[in-house]
């Protein structure tokens, strides 16, 4: 079976009762009024490429510089899908709410705090070379909580909608379920930079401890939904072809759970005695190393599955999904490299992340000429 079925209950169908007669009106020329939650994947998507760069073990001439840019380019595009996206829910309040009612658009609300997160973190690794310290903590701090609150209730109220809204057939699992679940695990990842900054005693201790409960929030709900597309793939085949780069956001909890648990094993001895410390040297080398081996298993699996569908794959923000989830696999990569010296580490994450560069290039590409068209500001009917 190549087709995604779900059955909805009565409130689903707004979302498509909207669309419909928005075509009616002709509505669909105004762009703001289709804009959904999975526009943030495009911060996320060229943040990693600026956070990534800031970690890797080499260091080529001019990276730094070229990472900034990149760092700045990701915030600039941020404030203005925030701006955009405040204006869409003035304006289309009914259209906006159905995004949070359908099925498949809701899973993208844990977009948004990723967002947050990773341009939050760049401003503390690059940003504070253009801005300061002072206030590139500022920024960090204000970003890291207010994404890390949107992404708790994401991790618990998409779930707890999808329960309580809807039925969903056996072949509907698929890797946006993995999107409102993750950003929990990138706040632990990203909130370990924070660590060293927060006032020593039981501020840090409750901000580490508060990222080590937010990794593991995550880390099962992650593996939980893994097995659930797993095993959707191997009874029902790929998802339809215009989904199928949601395959490669497995690899996004992957990823950033090896970087989550290396991140906080560095800071670990600045909060906790010099035994515990080490154990959690030690927790993130037994996680961190046979999870980086499921990783590279699925990516291999990813790669296969896209290239069997590559003729029939149309562009839309799924393939956004190329991005964020392999930059995850590079900090991971990163991350096992300093903890271990193993260069096998180092070649990894230095080659997914000339794949993650190449990658974003295409999907960008793909996105500016959307936007100029006016393919990607379009209800789904309409394209």
């Amino acid at each position: 079976m190549t087709t995604m079925t779900f059955r909805r209950s009565a409130d689903a169908p707004v979302a498509v009762r909207v669309s419909k007669t928005a075509a009616a009106r002709g509505e669909g020329r105004e762009p703001l009024r289709h804009l959904a939650p999975n526009w943030f994947a495009v911060v996320m998507g060229t943040g990693i490429i600026a956070n990534a760069a800031a970690t890797l073990p080499v260091r080529f001439p001019g990276l730094r510089g070229v990472a900034t840019g990149v760092w700045g380019l990701a915030s600039v595009i941020l404030i203005v899908l925030v701006g955009a996206w405040v204006m869409h829910w003035r304006r289309y309040p009914e259209e906006a709410r159905g995004h949070g009612m359908h099925p498949v658009m809701m899973q993208f609300y844990g977009a948004l705090p990723m967002a947050l997160l990773t341009v939050g973190a760049g401003t503390l690794m690059l940003g504070k070379d253009v801005i300061g310290l002072t206030a590139a903590l500022t920024v960090d701090w204000v970003l890291w909580s207010v994404g890390t609150v949107i992404g708790l209730l994401t991790a618990a109220g998409i779930p707890y909608r999808m329960i309580t809204r809807h039925n969903f057939d056996p072949d509907s699992a698929f890797g946006g379920w993995l999107m409102p679940v993750v950003p929990p695990m990138v706040s632990a990842a990203l909130g370990a930079l924070l660590v060293p900054y927060t006032p020593a005693g039981q501020a840090r201790l409750t901000m580490f401890v508060a990222c080590l409960a937010m990794f593991g929030l995550s880390l099962i709900a992650a593996f939980v939904t893994t097995t659930l597309i797993w095993s959707r793939l191997l009874h029902h085949g790929l998802p339809p072809v215009g989904m199928v780069a949601t395959v490669w956001l497995v690899l996004g909890p992957l990823g950033q759970g090896v970087t989550a648990a290396g991140s906080l094993a560095n800071v670990a001895p600045t909060v906790l005695n010099k035994s515990e410390a080490a154990g959690m040297q030690v927790f993130s080398l037994l996680f961190g190393i046979p999870t980086w081996g499921f990783a590279m298993l699925w990516l291999a699996l990813a790669v296969a599955v896209t290239w069997h569908a590559r003729e029939s794959m149309p562009f839309n923000l799924t393939w956004w999904g190329f991005t964020f989830p392999v930059g995850c696999c590079v900090t991971g990569s990163t991350a096992l490299f300093q903890h271990t010296g193993a260069d096998l580490f180092a070649i990894t994450a230095v080659a997914l992340y000339a794949l993650l560069v190449a990658a974003w290039a295409v999907v960008a590409a793909r996105t500016v000429h959307g936007v100029i068209r006016g393919n990607l500001l379009r209800p789904v009917h309409q394209k």
